[in-house]
């Protein structure tokens, strides 16, 4: 049965990115082969992977390499990065399907690129990105995943693996602890 992925910030073909998020690789010819290695190892043809956005900055011809290197059926939420084409363009670089607005799965699982606002008296939760490794937002909680993709190893997780993780942090939150004393 086909799985759901998500991943954002790949940042394909962006040298500086290497830098700004201290990510550890020599150049962006080792990053994006690292990144094309992990996503083609977790996700299978069939699978559904859910970019939240910045895919790549590159000339048009590698952006359509690249989706055309990478395993499953890509659907992209754009990013900042990503707005600088139209939706029709990303869809003629090889995604099968593509927002620039936020969108809702799964009944009360919202994907977006930024973080949205959602609080425990909510019934959805957000994956997102954007953030990369900003310490001033954490990487799970019980109502959000941050999945770009130095907080997920530089691979795309399943919606199990993301709900899981939400469930971990929900379970290590002072709120959800028994009352002392």
């Amino acid at each position: 049965m086909p799985q759901i992925f998500f991943i954002a910030d790949t940042h394909f073909g962006h040298e500086a990115i290497i830098a700004y998020e201290g990510r550890p690789f020599a150049g962006a010819a080792a990053m994006d082969a690292h990144l094309i290695e992990n996503w083609n190892r977790a996700v299978a043809p069939d699978d559904l992977v859910f970019m939240l956005g910045d895919f790549a900055l590159a000339p048009a011809p590698r952006v359509r390499e690249l989706t055309g290197l990478l395993a499953g059926r890509k659907h992209l939420v754009m990013g900042n990065h990503d707005r600088r084409h139209s939706p029709d363009w990303w869809r003629e670089a090889g995604f099968d399907w593509v927002s620039p607005y936020p969108i809702l799965v799964e009944d009360t699982l919202w994907l977006s690129h930024e973080p949205l606002y959602v609080n425990a008296n909510m019934p959805y939760a957000n994956i997102f990105g954007h953030v990369h490794g900003n310490p001033a937002y954490r990487d799970a909680s019980a109502h959000s995943l941050c999945v770009s993709c130095e907080r997920v190893a530089y691979t795309p997780i399943t919606l199990d693996e993301a709900r899981a993780r939400m469930r971990e942090a929900d379970s290590r939150s002072p709120q959800s602890s028994p009352a002392v004393g």
